[in-house]
């Protein structure tokens, strides 16, 4: 396959305020656009010729009014293209950055924090979000990431919710030296965070069939595609090198393409301008039945279809899922994506360019709350949205093809590529990748040169195992906590958390750092209302009601609602399918108890056969519920038929609760674990270790 080739390179701009790029205010593409004879770019090349050829003349539309644009947009419209003040502000001797830079370096893919553990002066650091479409961590970079969090981070690495490391903790004064080493290691940062297209989610098992593998390449294309080109990125954190990077024909083709109006002309940024999108944008890919990514919260869900013989054709395509809120303003609200149509594979770059232009030139600009694509598809119906992108596209978008059900695949434990070799998927509480469990990690993956994959679900996938390596890598890894998931508590196996305090400047209680408890919480009033061990709900917590661990998917769903207090939702399914609603407001961290014991009791007591939590809240309704949870004086008490209490003397229960502390359980909980293993281990042989 022939590969075309660009080289990003730099400019240098002017520190002259006078210099940079002056107002831009058009956000219509070359069909809607009078130039203006007035505004320039001025921009002075580097010795070695640029192959990004083209600068635009900055352009205004026709009108007499101004129309109303927040902040941010005019932080965009003055930054010539990303750079100003950025590139500046990175320079100084201040420990942080000014208003306009911190918005600008979302783009750059970081977020400037501080530590809101602490009073009086703000200590200052950033966040650093890589770019790996599909979740793919080659070894180099891996390995990059897992020096630079303990060089220049707080230590550890966080996996998220879109496939990509987190790294907290740098300073500003390492900033350049963090961003250039991620590049020069195969890395980006590039588009990670900011007003554009996320990482582009995509099942992260690597399966060798062919809908897997064409899933992942059309990630990658996806990915590509709407990357920026306007080498911003290198400019600032590695003073304009170039970075040679190939991308297949078919990405080039598709982003030059101007045939029905998408492009700005002679633009460094043919697809955004200079005003780039709205609000942030996500898409995710996947294959029939997988939705391990969360298929319906993104902007744009994309699923590959196949023909009888398993050759992928084409594909379905969902449009207007978010998952970002406001409390107590109805007109904020998560959504769904919704069936668009489908498309014939060779066409598939040229429908997302068209969704994400009309959203480009449609979506809201004046009040950030109602920017999102979601609010636009609301606001007009989908019949006219697809309309307006069938425009752009130059086609009718085909019927939507029949789907089978969708499962959530978590792909832990053991499985076969189906290329010869294997790969292990690792259960992480939280995304969250430190102490031991970090240093045998990199120990494993160093050692046997692994690639690994990152899932929306927070969790890791070590790749390309050969194996005469399995049981090795199986000790080493038990050693470390990562164990098998059939040894992992099953409350913890779908949970997810944001990271919340101390360093995210939105969250208004804990997350992460509670979630532990709370699950802890969870079991014990399992045990109490006679739930069983291996009985589980989806449950995922955020510190705000921006949504990051897609807490409006869960059965049951925590969204921070004001210091040590939750908004409970209640709904979703286990397969992520149906949304949430909003149960309770305002219900405080030591309440939950109150609200948990009448719910799963009702649950245990009056479910269908094989019904989920989320199915049967929803089945009840609230208003029962509700009233369920008003009257609530406690569980009928009932004489056991079992004596399941391990414990015969307290000093057996505070040695284990010792133990117990040390993994976030409770006593009971790892005596039940260590004696299903040992069960298990004489029912599988002696001679056959097990993780």
């Amino acid at each position: 396959m022939m590969t075309s080739f660009r080289i990003a390179t730099g400019t240098v701009i002017p520190n002259d305020p006078k210099n940079r790029v002056q107002s831009l205010t058009g956000l219509k593409s070359s069909h809607s656009i009078v130039l203006s004879r007035n505004l320039r770019v001025f921009s002075i090349p580097i010795s070695t010729p640029s192959l990004i050829g083209d600068v635009s003349t900055p352009v205004k539309p026709e009108t007499t009014t101004e129309t109303k644009r927040s902040k941010v947009e005019i932080f965009k419209e003055q930054s010539n293209f990303i750079r100003y003040p950025l590139n500046e502000e990175i320079l100084t001797d201040a420990p942080n950055i000014n208003e306009a830079a911190t918005q600008l370096i979302k783009f750059h893919g970081s977020y400037q924090q501080y530590n809101r553990d602490e009073r009086g002066t703000r200590s200052y650091s950033f966040m650093l979000r890589t770019k790996n479409p599909g979740g793919k961590v080659s070894n180099q970079l891996y390995l990059t990431m897992d020096d630079l969090a303990d060089q220049f981070g707080i230590g550890t690495l966080r996996l998220t919710t879109r496939q990509t490391f987190q790294l907290h903790g740098v300073l500003k004064k390492n900033l350049k030296t963090v961003m250039s080493t991620i590049i020069r290691n195969m890395g980006s940062t590039l588009g990670a965070c900011g007003d554009l297209n996320r990482n582009v989610l995509a099942p992260a098992a690597p399966l060798m069939t062919k809908e897997y593998l064409f899933a992942q390449e059309t990630a990658d294309n996806i990915a590509a595609l709407l990357t920026p080109q306007s080498g911003f990125y290198y400019d600032v954190w590695v003073d304009g090198e170039r970075f040679m990077t190939s991308e297949p024909p078919e990405v080039v083709k598709a982003r030059k393409d101007n045939s029905h109006g998408t492009n700005f002309i002679d633009s460094p940024e043919p697809i955004y301008g200079t005003q780039f999108l709205p609000r942030k944008f996500k898409i995710a890919v996947t294959v029939p039945t997988d939705n391990s990514v969360d298929i319906l919260t993104n902007d744009i869900g994309v699923v590959v279809v196949s023909d009888e013989n398993g050759e992928p054709q084409g594909f379905n395509i969902y449009v207007g899922g978010g998952m970002g809120r406001t409390h107590r303003l109805e007109t904020t609200f998560p959504r769904l994506g919704e069936p668009l149509g489908y498309v014939p594979k060779e066409d598939i770059l040229y429908a997302i360019k068209a969704i994400v232009v009309t959203q480009r030139d449609h979506g809201r600009r004046d009040d950030r709350k109602y920017s999102r694509m979601k609010y636009l598809i609301s606001s007009w119906g989908i019949e006219k949205f697809r309309s307006v992108v069938e425009q752009y596209y130059g086609k009718k978008f085909e019927p939507f093809h029949g789907l089978p059900e969708w499962e959530f695949k978590s792909y832990l434990g053991w499985h076969e590529q189906g290329d010869g070799v294997l790969f292990c998927g690792l259960h992480v509480d939280n995304g969250r990748v430190g102490g031991k469990m970090k240093k045998t990690l990199r120990e494993v993956i160093e050692k046997y040169n692994l690639n690994v994959r990152i899932t929306p679900n927070q969790n890791i996938i070590l790749c390309d195992i050969h194996s005469a390596w399995r049981r090795p890598i199986t000790t080493a890894l038990a050693q470390a906590g990562l164990l098998h998931p059939r040894y992992v508590e099953p409350l913890n196996l779908t949970a997810m958390a944001c990271p919340a305090f101390p360093l995210c400047p939105l969250a208004i209680t804990e997350a992460e750092r509670g979630i532990p408890d709370i699950l802890k919480r969870v079991r014990a009033v399992f045990e109490k209302v006679g739930l069983k061990y291996n009985e589980s709900v989806v449950i995922r917590i955020t510190g705000c009601p921006n949504g990051c661990a897609r807490p409006y998917m869960a059965e049951l769903g925590l969204v921070g609602d004001g210091p040590n207090s939750y908004q409970i939702w209640l709904g979703g399914t286990p397969n992520q399918t149906q949304l949430a609603r909003s149960f309770m407001n305002k219900v405080k961290v030591q309440d939950l108890e109150k609200i948990f014991e009448p719910l799963f009791y009702c649950w245990k007591q009056k479910r269908q056969p094989k019904e989920s939590f989320g199915h049967f809240t929803t089945r009840m309704g609230f208003e029962k519920l509700q009233e369920l949870v008003d009257k609530w004086e406690g569980p009928v008490q009932t004489p056991g038929r079992h004596n399941l209490k391990p414990f015969v003397d307290k000093e057996t229960y505070e040695a284990m609760d010792e133990l117990a502390k040390l993994q976030n359980k409770n006593a009971h909980q790892l005596a039940i674990e260590v004696i299903r293993n040992f069960v298990a281990a004489q029912q599988n042989g002696k001679s056959e270790r097990v993780i």
